[in-house]
């Protein structure tokens, strides 16, 4: 024990806690994507997801195939980062997945719990969805052509398709 009670394995861990948090730096810039993963066993993460509608009521979905889930077509969300507002992470979605700009209210239409049964890694997520309108066109160059989507291709949708990510399965009503 140390002057401060503190036993040889509490001094251990404060020591690599200590060296990750150099290794870091600063977590509002995003963390190494080890960390991240580790954090996402560890801690639930709170995320957005962009509900975004078209004056036909249709819903923009994009195309996800990142290895997470299976791929399939999703809402537009993101996690937010250290120190970032939430405003701020829906703003960064609409132009990383969309090369959009959107406006949207500020109370979410829904907030949501989600726990894989069987997931370690980003099996628990706080998911707050926002009804958002367009400010800019979404990137021509990212819509869906047909065939086979490909990661990050955008289309609009009538209705929920069939092969939407299990995660959001959820946001089937809002679809």
């Amino acid at each position: 024990m140390t002057e401060r009670g503190e036993s040889g394995e509490q001094m251990h861990l404060k020591r690599l806690i200590d060296s990750l948090e150099e290794a870091i730096g600063n977590p509002a810039g995003g963390l190494p994507e080890d960390v991240f993963l580790f954090v996402s066993r560890i801690t639930p993460l709170v995320n957005v997801d962009l509900l975004i509608k078209n004056e036909l009521g249709e819903t923009l979905l994009t195309w996800r195939d990142d290895g997470f889930f299976p791929p399939g077509w999703h809402v537009p969300g993101g996690i937010v980062r250290y120190k970032e507002t939430m405003s701020c992470r829906i703003s960064a979605v609409a132009a990383n997945e969309l090369g959009a700009a959107v406006d949207f209210k500020r109370i979410p239409v829904a907030v949501n719990e989600v726990i894989h049964p069987s997931r370690s890694i980003r099996g628990h997520f706080i998911s707050f969805l926002y009804e958002c309108s367009l400010v800019s066109p979404p990137d021509e160059k990212l819509r869906y052509q047909g065939g086979h989507p490909r990661h990050g291709e955008w289309s609009w949708h009538a209705k929920c398709p069939e092969d939407i990510i299990p995660v959001h399965h959820m946001y089937r009503e809002h679809i």
